[in-house]
């Protein structure tokens, strides 16, 4: 890996309201396009959700983050055991890029290729919110640890004490 490869794993604000988070993933590039895009792939690092790969097409996500992690490992009481989140396809380019509708603001996922490896790049727009903004830093960062391992086939984190212990790192990291 080269110093031009090399990224940093934390999310990072690049303006007031954008959250950028970056990994490099065991390729190929449609291995990993389909943990993005296909529901039963996707539910096993982040969220299900049926997806139709057409502009405006609608798509439900639904979390349950407590698959993700090891038994005994808590949930904070701040979340459901299930959390659903209407949405739609708002733009796609296979293999490269997908973007989709966020609350106030969008969600993009662009991947490229390099050697084998594929750098996943996460551009989460729309979140004015500090408190939000941390909350869903730690929540980026554990999908895609999760996905990294998963991929890799490494022992998979457990999402919510690795959640807990991100937020107090982003607490400081994202201060204004």
């Amino acid at each position: 890996m080269t110093r031009a490869d090399s990224i940093d794993d934390f999310a990072r604000l690049t303006d007031g309201s954008t959250l950028v988070i970056q990994r490099w993933l065991p390729g190929p590039v449609e291995r990993v396009w389909r943990y993005l895009t296909d529901s039963d792939l996707r539910k096993k690092w982040f969220a299900a959700g049926q997806m139709t790969l057409d502009p405006g097409a609608p798509l439900e996500l639904v979390w349950r983050n407590d698959s993700l992690s090891d038994p005994g490992d808590p949930r904070p009481a701040m979340f459901a055991a299930e959390q659903r989140m209407p949405s739609r396809v708002l733009a796609v380019d296979p293999m490269r890029s997908l973007t989709i509708a966020w609350g106030n603001g969008t969600v993009t996922f662009a991947l490229r290729e390099q050697a084998g490896r594929v750098q996943m790049t996460v551009t989460h727009t729309g979140l004015a919110d500090q408190g939000a903004q941390r909350i869903i830093a730690g929540g980026w960062h554990m999908h895609l640890d999760i996905l990294a391992a998963h991929l890799s086939g490494a022992p998979r984190p457990s999402f919510w004490s690795g959640w807990s212990r991100l937020q107090s790192i982003y607490d400081g990291r994202l201060s204004s």
